[in-house]
């Protein structure tokens, strides 16, 4: 299925978008009360609790041909509690070669059809070799949180500089952003990976900018950009400060063949 979105992707290698311009065939208000819900229960990322990150992760397929998505089952850890395990290979300097265990989504979320429609309409924004969709494409949901509580606090993504993910496509969709300060995107070429915005050339950067209302998204292709968002911190107001994303990313499950000697 081919968009506008896709195009502007395929070409410029990120896109912006607001989903509530293009689901205006559903009701968003309970969908997204249920969603901020979970977001309000996120736990601690155990890997960094002193950067006030919360999150969840699952793991998913869609078919290429039909959009249906099925979530993956969960494992589990020595202490017997269900995990999902999350890994980037090189490509995060934070966490290189190792893999990451996150509590995964509640099943009612896996069962939120907002949830599985920007699933779904992510995936139509992507593009693939046809060897690439010969299988289900593997799909990762990430629920992130960054709160601030106090003046001092500050709340840092990971990883902390311009990067690539190591899978094709990411798209990040914004749930909340109150009382926050930063939180600045910024897109760049692929050769600033490894570095923050202000170590780079102006040139060099594509875009910034910064995401405000709730399901106000963007998406990159992973070989064609490199992205970043800035730390938050509390803004003004005599309260916690939040900024919470929904981050999918797509990867193709197809083994290449061996090559014949």
């Amino acid at each position: 299925m081919n968009s506008r979105y896709q195009d502007v992707l395929r070409q410029e290698g990120y896109v912006k978008f607001q989903l509530a311009d293009v689901f205006t065939d559903i009701h968003l208000e309970a969908e997204l009360k249920a969603i901020g819900e979970a977001f309000d229960q996120l736990p601690v990322d155990a890997y960094a609790p002193e950067f006030n990150r919360y999150r969840r992760y699952s793991r998913a397929v869609i078919l290429p041909r039909t959009g249906q998505v099925e979530w993956l089952p969960n494992t589990v850890d020595a202490a017997g509690q269900p995990v999902q395990e999350y890994f980037q290979g090189p490509y995060n300097p934070e966490y290189a070669g190792s893999y990451r265990r996150f509590p995964p989504l509640s099943e009612k979320i896996k069962a939120n059809r907002l949830v599985e429609r920007i699933i779904q309409f992510d995936f139509c924004q992507t593009f693939w070799d046809e060897r690439d969709i010969l299988l289900p494409v593997h799909v990762g949901v990430h629920f992130v949180k960054l709160k601030v509580e106090t003046d001092e606090d500050e709340a840092v993504s990971s990883p902390n500089c311009l990067h690539q993910d190591g899978e094709p496509f990411t798209f990040v969709h914004l749930i909340r952003r109150k009382n926050v300060t930063g939180g600045v995107n910024t897109i760049a070429e692929p050769a600033c990976a490894g570095r923050l915005p202000h170590e780079i050339k102006a040139e060099s950067v594509r875009a910034s900018f910064t995401l405000k209302d709730s399901l106000e998204s963007y998406g990159v292709c992973d070989q064609k950009v490199s992205h970043y968002v800035s730390p938050v911190k509390k803004g003004s107001e005599d309260a916690a400060g939040e900024r919470s994303a929904i981050l999918i990313d797509f990867q193709p499950t197809v083994v290449a063949p061996l090559e014949q000697s």
